[in-house]
């Protein structure tokens, strides 16, 4: 037994080896190999020996082999992690979609219950009015028969007896009674009909059912998926530029379908965020349409479920016109495109509101908050504000994944989010709102759906997953109902807290009820929805039933024209106050559109600005996104 033991560790020892031997180069292993093999084939007492004579002077480069192998099989692993991330985010959606069939189908079993009691009851009620009137009828023709009859009895017993003056007068009675019979008029044709029938159209609800709910994937992946089009390298000064997308699967074929999670961000090297709209053509290919305001070097990072593909981040140079880059190549000796070094602007003290002093250029700026970054007090492409009405403001943190919430004074008081695409968590916030009941009410973009979350932040539920195509935006009525702005689907949704579909309205397009890449939205106090109109340089107002009330804006710098509008919010009096992307100002409008004036942000220029409210103290917070920071600015309602 020992001896087989012995063996079994010789053995053991021999495979070390050989793992080591086939590092080595061809003849070094094929000497080292017979001669590791030989030692094992002869008795113990020669084997060991050897081995660790082996060993001792090999001893270094065992180890360096060793450390190698290790450190490979590390990064292999590390390089692993993210599969076991997505993994994880894919037995999450699984759970996730199971508990959204199930909901849909009970509800629908529901409605279905309700449609069915209204039927029986609507049948009882019809059959009730037709039984009544033929019951009716039929009851009085029963007791004019019977009084035919008693009539006729007493006048055949009249006839059978002796004359006589009592009979006389008898007889002219029945006579009598027999003229008011025959004038009676009995009813005999039916006043009513037999006809109770059912009509279902149950083929068409069938087909619907049938084919009711549909599991949307594909097997796009980022490293095989490219990009393609002049926007990838240059574009001009307020001129929309068009990058084609190309999903492609692990082999390298195109993918036929749509729906792949894809985003896209234009960003100049201090991480200041450019807007655009991704459009599915849903054969496997998408369009990401930008504008960019200003020259300089930008790049352009498109990720396909987070990760970038071939060839992403692009870099890109941005010109008031081609001829002017052309130009510049020219003199320089260099192809247009050509990367210039960037400046970095400015930017805030952490979580300190920065006041206006010692300032020569006057505005309407109280403070500032925020610097790029991660912590508290910092954002990376912020997006929607929200004001509530104990003084709090609310922003979306898009990059970050989180809600930040802070005091009318700038005082950071908590933040909330974590990053996923499960219910309760947040993959790109960008629109939030306060409901009545104090709930907060977030916009996820790239998660399809609305989150809703109690004021300590906790989650509670999420509606229009199924739905939503690209939640911007996000109000609420004075009804309660939460407004939603897909700037994808360009349609505006009105949902009940609960998650029922109230209605919706808009299509894509440029006609008066049509959006291109609406953004956010507002409720006057008539209970009227505000809607910037992004691409189509407009802002629209609508009745809660979509019907067209106002439209007004062009393209454009002048006053009252935008370049591309985004936060909207209304003051106490009706005014509508306009943040102007391109143009980075904030326009004052009367409520029927008409101009009014500006709020002035000359002394700190905004660069983006992105969601815009009203604070409870009367005054306009705005998402100033380009320069990572939110500010707080003087208004005189």
């Amino acid at each position: 037994m020992i001896n087989i033991s012995c063996r079994l560790l010789g053995f053991y020892y021999f495979y070390i080896l050989y793992i080591f031997i086939t590092s080595l180069r061809p003849a070094e292993g094929s000497l080292i190999y017979q001669a590791s093999f030989n030692s094992v084939c002869c008795s113990n007492s020669q084997m060991f020996p050897k081995c660790l004579t082996f060993f001792k002077e090999n001893n270094r480069c065992v180890r360096v082999f060793w450390a190698q192998d290790f450190s490979q099989d590390r990064q292999i692993i590390i390089s692993a992690i993210p599969l076991f991330e997505i993994l994880q985010q894919l037995t999450n959606q699984r759970a996730s979609i199971e508990e959204d069939i199930q909901s849909s189908f009970e509800d629908l079993h529901k409605q279905l219950d309700v449609r069915k009691s209204v039927l029986l009851m609507e049948l009882e009620v019809t059959y009730g009015l037709k039984q009544k009137v033929l019951q009716a009828q039929i009851d009085s023709l029963l007791r004019g028969e019977g009084d035919i009859t008693a009539t006729c009895t007493q006048a055949e017993e009249a006839l059978a007896g002796e004359p006589c003056v009592a009979s006389l007068q008898v007889e002219r009675e029945l006579w009598e009674r027999l003229g008011e019979l025959a004038g009676l008029g009995l009813p005999c044709q039916p006043e009513e009909n037999d006809q109770l029938d059912l009509v279902m159209e149950t083929d068409g609800l069938r087909k619907s059912i049938h084919n009711l709910g549909t599991i949307v994937t594909t097997s796009a992946v980022a490293s095989q998926s490219e990009a393609m089009g002049a926007g990838l390298e240059q574009c001009i000064v307020g001129h929309p530029a068009s990058v084609t997308i190309v999903t492609r699967d692990k082999s390298g074929g195109a993918c036929k379908s749509g729906n792949a999670i894809l985003s896209a961000e234009v960003f100049t090297p201090d991480g200041s965020i450019v807007d655009g709209e991704i459009v599915d053509h849903k054969n496997g290919t998408y369009e990401f349409v930008y504008t960019v305001p200003k020259e300089g070097d930008f790049s352009l990072a498109l990720r396909l479920y987070d990760q970038h593909i071939k060839g992403s981040p692009f870099k890109l140079t941005v010109t008031k016109t081609l001829e002017a880059e052309l130009d510049v190549a020219k003199r320089r000796g260099k192809s247009p495109g050509q990367k210039k070094k960037g400046s970095k602007r400015a930017s805030s003290a952490l979580g300190t509101p920065r006041r206006k002093t010692q300032n020569p250029i006057e505005d309407d700026l109280i403070f500032r908050i925020g610097t790029k970054g991660r912590n508290k007090g910092e954002f990376t492409n912020l997006q929607g504000v929200a004001a509530s009405s104990n003084g709090r403001i609310l922003i979306a943190d898009s990059n970050n994944q989180c809600v930040q919430i802070f005091t009318n004074e700038g005082e950071f008081k908590s933040r909330f989010g974590v990053r996923g695409r499960s219910p309760g968590q947040l993959q790109r916030p960008t629109g939030v709102a306060v409901h009545p009941s104090g709930d907060i009410i977030i916009a996820d973009y790239d998660n399809k759906w609305v989150s809703i979350f109690s004021c300590e932040g906790k989650f509670k539920a999420k509606l229009g997953s199924g739905r939503l195509m690209g939640p911007k935006g996000v109000s609420v009525d004075q009804n309660g109902h939460v407004i939603v702005v897909d700037n994808k689907a360009c349609t505006v949704f009105i949902f009940q807290l609960t998650g029922k579909l109230i209605t919706k309205f808009g299509s894509r397009g440029n006609g008066d009820k049509q959006f291109a890449g609406p953004h956010f939205a507002a409720v006057n106090k008539n209970n009227e929805i505000i809607v910037t109109d992004f691409h189509n340089h407009s802002v629209k107002v609508f009745t809660l039933e979509g019907e067209l009330v106002l439209k007004f804006g062009s393209n454009g710098e002048g006053n009252g024209q935008f370049n591309a509008p985004t936060g909207v919010a209304v003051d106490i009096n009706g005014n509508i106050i306009v943040a102007d992307w391109g143009n980075s100002r904030i326009q004052v409008f009367d409520g029927s559109g008409s101009f009014l004036s500006y709020i002035n942000t000359s002394a700190d220029p905004l660069y983006g600005p992105q969601g815009l409210a009203l604070t409870s103290d009367g005054h306009v917070v705005v998402a100033d996104s380009g320069n990572h920071c939110f500010k707080v600015y003087r208004y005189l309602q």
